[in-house]
């Protein structure tokens, strides 16, 4: 039998090595059959406890991984429908609406094609100055 020191393998050597995914696999389900432990697998195959804890978050079943559990009432249940529905509705009207005013800028810009006139109002011109009222006298003598 060799002894501990001729087992150990140099850290040079235990870097290079890489064990298959289906090795890796299989001790994940040593371990969760109760096989094997950590420690053991640790000690045989000279693996860092770190590795082994990546394989298994990575291969481990998913009874392993912490769960989320949501409790929802009836009430809350319905809730969300209802809002889901006004939700879908809203979005519906806000379409029909689009549409509508997408149909009227259409007719619009037609007449104004059509009749040669500007019917958008442009809100940044200036009234003229000649228009103005404030230059007339209105009272009388």
């Amino acid at each position: 039998m060799a002894n501990r020191n001729q087992e150990k393998m140099s850290t040079e050597q235990r870097q290079r090595r890489t064990f298959s995914e289906s090795f890796k696999i299989q001790k994940v389900r040593d371990l969760e059959m109760k096989k094997v432990s950590k420690h053991e697998l640790c000690k045989v195959y000279q693996v860092s406890e770190t590795s082994i804890r990546r394989w298994i978050e990575k291969y481990g079943q998913s009874r392993d991984k912490p769960e989320r559990i949501v409790v929802e009432t009836d009430s809350d249940t319905r809730e969300i429908l209802e809002l889901r529905k006004k939700v879908a509705e809203l979005e519906r009207l806000v379409g029909q609406k689009q549409i509508l005013l997408d149909f009227k800028d259409k007719m619009i810009e037609i007449a104004e094609d059509m009749y040669g006139v500007d019917i958008k109002k442009k809100l940044s011109t200036k009234p003229s100055s000649t228009s103005g009222v404030s230059g007339k006298n209105t009272g009388s003598k």
